[in-house]
């Protein structure tokens, strides 16, 4: 649980005022470090390999916060209100927040458990990554999400022939609109990566060593490979959770509040799957503001300073030299306008659901990403016909509509 959400999570508890003890159990054996730039800033050849800590190792004793690494929870008794550990230590409690995050999907094909095969995950995922890219030549890549498309960014700059396996018609389908998938499909293009989208892995194929030296995909085509990273999706930790009787589908269900059925539980970050206003549905978001957000909200629903959870989602991906800041949640139907200059990529897509604005994604303009959330939040975004309007400026709508993003 010593992710961004249980790290944040404490630090709101003590910051707003809370008396009691509080503990953080975290599996790695390291201090609660930053995730996101293990795919980004660590890869790059000039990346300098080192955990980013959440906070530095004093925070947690001068805000009297017991941090115990290195071991997981194993088992929950909702009756006697204590969690044990995988070491035997029993912990009680008076308000538990589950934190547990998300594991990488595993392939089952045939190969899939070969020397040269790996995934991203963790801080020595990253450090074995990076020793692996500097002496490799052809690299494939299982996966055209953010982590397999920022991977493959990484792996251009070090000169390697890169090659991206996608069984969707586009990528990053689950989470850009179609306007901007298709954007980056021609940008990963010009940059020398070989894009190989409606096209699934079938296997690999070993050498004499027992090392991966190639992907066949379902096509019959082979990618010679001596690097294979695995970008397929995450699965949420929630069998703790499942197995101690609370409701999960996908995560931990939670309400508006982020409480399980459990009211004395609750579950933050990757592993909650939550109501969400934007869409009308539950989701469950893989993103450090939507963990940190989780965990200052449940510290204000502890303390008696909060109810409902409605922040509006932002994400972002860094790809070579193209940041990609998004706010809200596009879904499939949602019409799309192109503001800015795609050519000179600086530009954004507003997406509308019924005349109303729901995401913004932008490549490489700042500016209009910070109005974006202004707006969003602020339920004033623009009509489509006014993003339309020839000269049109996210950043003056949202100055005129008293939002200055400045």
């Amino acid at each position: 649980m010593g992710g961004q959400a249980g790290v944040q999570a404490a630090d709101s508890l003590r910051s707003g005022g809370f008396p009691g003890s509080i503990t953080i159990v975290a599996d790695e054996a390291t201090l609660p470090y930053q995730r996101p730039p293990l795919s980004k800033d660590y890869l790059v050849p000039t990346g300098h390999l080192a955990a980013l800590p959440l906070r530095p190792a004093s925070f947690y004793t001068d805000h009297g916060i017991d941090l115990l690494t290195g071991v997981a929870a194993s088992t929950i008794d909702r009756h006697a209100q204590t969690v044990t550990l995988a070491d035997g230590t029993s912990l009680p409690y008076d308000y538990l927040l589950m934190a547990t995050g998300s594991r990488n999907r595993s392939l089952s094909c045939p190969g899939a458990d070969l020397a040269g095969i790996h995934s991203l995950k963790t801080i020595t995922d990253a450090e074995r990554l990076q020793r692996a890219l500097s002496a490799a030549e052809d690299v494939v890549v299982i996966g055209a999400g953010f982590i397999g498309l920022e991977f493959a960014s990484a792996a251009k700059a070090y000169g390697c022939e890169v090659t991206v396996l996608e069984f969707a018609s586009r990528p990053m389908s689950r989470a850009l609109s179609p306007v901007m998938s298709d954007w980056f499909s021609v940008a990963h293009e010009r940059n020398g990566v070989r894009l190989r989208l409606n096209e699934g892995l079938s296997h690999f194929e070993r050498d004499n060593n027992g090392h991966v030296c190639a992907a066949h995909s379902m096509t019959g085509a082979r990618y010679t490979a001596d690097l294979v990273v695995v970008g397929v999706g995450v699965i949420p930790n929630d069998e703790v959770a499942a197995q101690a009787g609370l409701e999960t589908n996908n995560g931990i269900l939670v309400d508006e509040a982020l409480r399980t059925s459990d009211p004395r539980i609750f579950a933050i970050g990757d592993c909650a799957s939550f109501p969400n206003s934007l869409t009308g549905s539950r989701i469950r978001l893989e993103s450090v503001q939507n963990a940190a957000a989780h965990g200052r909200h449940a510290a204000q629903v502890i303390l008696h300073a909060a109810d409902n959870y409605e922040e509006t989602p932002w994400f972002w991906s860094t790809q070579g030299s193209l940041r990609l800041p998004m706010a809200g949640i596009q879904a499939a139907g949602d019409t799309a306008t192109v503001i800015g200059n795609p050519e000179t990529a600086k530009f954004s897509v507003l997406c509308h659901r019924v005349g109303r604005l729901v995401a913004v994604e932008s490549v490489n303009a700042a500016g209009d990403h910070i109005a974006a959330r202004k707006l969003l939040t602020a339920g004033l975004g623009p009509s489509p016909e006014e993003a339309q309007a020839p000269g049109f400026s996210l950043k003056a709508h949202a100055q005129q509509a008293s939002l200055d993003p400045a």
